[in-house]
């Protein structure tokens, strides 16, 4: 993984300096509120419902062991024990005092992290393929490009102040862990026919109240050339954006209103006006990056004795069979924990819990931690000896869920139960949902099944690309469930239909159950339920959930 120089170093602890200096201003009333504002949100800082929230950047969502050990630190110091890890791959502390923001973010400096820019009309953190660099599918590791990306756009002076926040994903394998289609710009790593590594670019994706799948700008961009092209976009954007109305103001509307070939041509004429002869990194500048991401020295292993304990054990087989991935090298593993056990809000881990993640890390991951855009963690270089001892220490902890990917896997944002903006509570919807399909035997005979909640139109919970999305709306002072149904964030990504008129709080999760229901009852052998959604279409869900009415 990448690690600090003395610029990275020197830029993160001045800004730890500058913040303390601001938080001394707004608490002796030198800066207002609204003065303040723009100041906090430039390091991180919300002002929710009931506290401030500091929001930490893990770029790409890879951490070591010393990262994670800080973060239960800051949880257990600052917090109120626990953080939230969250869609963008970053985490959230949820009660923080405004006079210790500057010394958490003095803490977290000492271990290579910071909050900058997980606010603001920014570049926002460049996320990434949780499995990257260890994916057996994976053309190149995406966090190269990540971290390039990281750099040329931390602090750039002509991106601080774009029309509204700026997301960009990067995936490096044909299967789309990253969601890179629901981002202002996706970038999807491909090969030519003459084996040279490029991208595809695509631009104009999100959610909120507008959800668009983002378009192919261009089908191949050289690698040498990505940063100048990604300078075009924006610089477009930059200028064409609204800043009238800011729930028209990103790309996505610029792009749907212009036209994607018209964007196109715009971005290629700035492109051509801006690009170099040679590449846009400098090739060993570029070459010291990708040094970090070099693969790690790996054993042989030998696996007899974790096959022999998948038919003596079969908690442990359930649990490889949701939760452990194929990994290109053999005899390793990737192991994903699952933050979603029966009843507890998404996304949440407590101190002690990631204390214990840091020390797994550390004894069976080769010291590596990544966080992925559904709210989970991975441990990327497990061998697969020591799976079984791997599963038991996380069972010891309350973190060998085995449901990742199932209906027990639910991603929700906090909603009205922290959120300023939210119109509706999201969390304790989650916990009824989780509680009605506690049973793993249950989840496991259910199948893949992707369920995604937000507590208000902003879609923090994804749920436009769920399976199943359950948008919280209010309705005259009463809380209503919206539900949707056919989304994906994959590959094949697709905004889902509204199936009807919205649920009360007290019906939604009944829905839910009809739902699934209908969904067994209609099923081919191994079918997904996105599957027979597409097969059959809205009809028999929509029959089975407001007919009887």
């Amino acid at each position: 993984m990448y690690r600090y120089d003395r610029y990275d170093t020197q830029l993160v602890t001045e800004r730890v300096s500058q913040f303390r200096d601001q938080v001394a201003r707004r608490l002796d009333g030198s800066l207002s509120e609204e003065q303040f504002r723009p100041l906090r949100l430039l390091n991180g800082l919300y002002l929710q419902l009931h506290a401030y929230m500091l929001r930490v950047a893990i770029p790409y969502g890879t951490l070591s062991s010393a990262q994670m050990r800080m973060l239960a630190h800051i949880a257990r110091r600052y917090d109120r024990g626990y953080g939230h890890f969250t869609t963008r791959q970053n985490i959230q502390f949820n009660w923080t005092r405004l006079e210790e923001a500057p010394d958490i973010l003095a803490d977290l400096a000492k271990v290579e992290m910071h909050a900058i820019q997980t606010s603001g009309n920014t570049i926002r953190n460049t996320t990434a393929d949780p499995f990257a660099g260890v994916a057996a599918d994976e053309i190149e590791d995406p966090r190269i490009t990540c971290e390039i990306i990281r750099q040329w756009s931390t602090l750039h002076p002509e991106f601080s102040f774009l029309p509204r926040k700026f997301k960009i994903a990067v995936t490096g394998a044909p299967d789309d862990r990253a969601a890179v289609k629901v981002h202002d710009i996706g970038l999807i790593l491909r090969r030519n026919e003459a084996g040279e590594t490029g991208y595809e670019v695509m631009v104009g994706g999100g959610q909120g109240r507008t959800p668009m799948i983002a378009k192919t700008i261009r089908d191949f961009l050289p690698s040498d050339h990505l940063l100048s092209y990604l300078e075009a976009i924006l610089r477009v954007y930059n200028l064409a954006g609204r800043r009238d109305n800011k729930y028209k103001a990103r790309i996505k509307i610029l792009v749907h209103e212009t036209g994607i070939d018209r964007f196109r041509d715009q971005v290629e004429a700035e492109w051509a006006a801006l690009r170099k002869t040679g590449p846009d990194v400098d090739p060993a500048e570029a070459a010291r990056i990708a040094a970090f991401f070099a693969p790690p020295a790996y054993d042989t292993v030998d696996s007899t004795g974790y096959r022999a304990m998948l038919f003596e054990d079969q908690a442990f087989a359930d649990w490889v069979r949701t939760n452990v991935a194929p990994h290109k090298r053999e005899g390793y593993a990737i192991a994903s924990i699952s933050l979603k056990p029966e009843c507890a809000p998404p996304g949440d881990a407590t101190a002690d819990q990631m204390d214990a993640v840091a020390d797994l890390a550390e004894r069976f991951s080769l010291d590596e931690i990544r966080v992925t855009h559904e709210q989970n963690l991975v441990l990327p270089h497990v061998r697969q000896s020591d799976l079984y001892e791997l599963w038991q220490g996380l069972r010891a902890h309350g973190l060998a869920t085995a449901n990742i990917g199932l209906i027990g896997d639910i991603i929700a944002c906090p909603g009205l139960d922290y959120c300023g903006l939210a119109t509706a509570r999201s969390i304790p919807v989650a916990q009824r949902i989780s509680r009605l399909f506690a049973s793993l035997e249950r989840q496991h005979d259910i199948g893949e099944l992707r369920l995604k909640i937000s507590g208000c139109i902003n879609a923090c919970g994804h749920h436009h690309v769920g399976h199943i999305g359950i948008l919280g709306v209010d309705r005259k002072g009463e809380e209503v469930y919206q539900i949707t149904l056919g989304g994906r964030a994959d590959e094949n990504a697709a905004i889902g239909k509204i199936i009807g008129p919205a649920f009360a709080s007290e019906e939604v999760v009944d829905a839910v159950e009809t739902i699934v229901r209908t969904y067994i009852g209609l099923r081919r052998d191994g079918e997904r339920f996105v599957d027979t959604y597409e097969r059959v279409g809205q009809k028999p869900f929509k029959e089975a959930l407001y007919d009887a009415d």
